[in-house]
């Protein structure tokens, strides 16, 4: 089968002949029709993770994936070949960037009927990010304020309408050219990042939501009401999250003062401050697809390319510009 993989950290991502997986007794084979593009993707690549989440090169890239089961493993009961599905493998078992890809069957949901197998492909990590952010960490109720950094966004974009759906206001960080298009997903209030000060005009919300790091995050402490707190997602990672991997001592150490800054920030505040790495979970993929099929949340793709443009298209990422998702269709010429 063709797939997308890179020889070492650092080096191009390259098209290579693989074999195609047979999966494990729990595992179900997938023909992948199309597959979400991240930054994570271009991150690991580039061995920023290596540490954290260990890989060993030639390493198939890609995080996510819509496609029909094409095979089962002995132990799976409830899903069958010709099953459309969606999925965010686990670590240690990516590789949506092929033909095929074995996923073990708890990472997998069956694909919301209503749309199609590329706006599927871009929900399994942005939707469990806002997912477990707003819901399994975040426990959003009712009437709480909630600000979301990068609205337009691939995890922003789904956040706010999240939220709004939980029955929090919402509160976005948009550039003016995004602003209707952040009101329209159901943002209450938008701020134009560029040429507005959000930390100032800003307080008393319960949640933040940041993809943006650095300064972006400093401030976001300062908004929250007494008890509140900041997830973020760009880093910098905590300490809970480096137990949660498993990592060593010294890399616990680092880590712990990577955050320390930021964490002791929110101390002094009254509010709190945590990391989130999304994981696979595809209990919460199938209550995602049911808010998707009910019309409460929408896919968001602003780009579809080719399965030869994935490299490029990988690389334009940090550049900004596409509101929602890229996804990339893989064919099987």
């Amino acid at each position: 089968m063709k797939a997308l993989a890179f020889p070492r950290y650092k080096a191009p991502l390259r098209q290579v002949d693989a074999v195609r997986p047979d999966g494990g007794e729990d595992d179900v084979v997938i023909a992948v029709a199309a597959a979400g593009l991240n930054h994570l993707d271009e991150r690991i690549r580039l061995g920023e993770f290596r540490q954290i989440v260990p890989y060993s090169p030639p390493l198939i890239l890609g995080h996510e994936l819509a496609g029909t089961i094409v095979g089962v493993g002995s132990n799976v009961r409830d899903l069958k070949p010709g099953d459309e599905v969606f999925a965010r493998p686990r670590d240690g078992r990516i590789g949506t960037f092929a033909e095929f890809v074995a996923v073990d069957r708890a990472d997998v949901a069956l694909k919301p009927a209503s749309i199609s197998m590329t706006d599927a492909a871009s929900l399994p990590l942005a939707a469990l990010t806002a997912w477990q952010a707003l819901v399994e960490r975040g426990s959003v109720l009712a009437g709480q304020k909630v600000l979301v950094h990068a609205g337009a966004g691939g995890v922003g974009a789904l956040a706010i309408q999240l939220a709004v759906h939980l029955g929090a206001t919402v509160t976005t960080t948009v550039s003016a050219a995004n602003s209707r298009f952040a009101r329209d997903l159901g943002a209450a209030e938008v701020i134009d990042y560029r040429n507005e000060d959000f930390a100032a005009s800003l307080s008393g919300y319960d949640l933040v939501l940041d993809s943006v790091g650095g300064d972006t995050l400093a401030r976001s402490l300062s908004v929250l009401a007494p008890g509140g707190k900041a997830i973020g997602i760009a880093g910098p990672p905590d300490p809970a999250f480096a137990r949660a991997v498993g990592a060593g001592l010294p890399v616990r150490a680092a880590v712990a003062a990577l955050s320390r800054g930021i964490r002791s920030r929110a101390r002094k505040l009254g509010v709190t401050y945590e990391f989130l790495w999304m994981h696979a979970d595809g209990r919460q993929l199938r209550q995602i697809a049911s808010l998707i099929d009910a019309g409460a949340i929408r896919p968001v793709v602003g780009r579809v390319v080719s399965f030869a443009d994935i490299p490029d298209a990988l690389g334009a990422l940090g550049s900004g510009g596409t509101r929602g998702r890229t996804v990339a269709t893989i064919t099987t010429e």
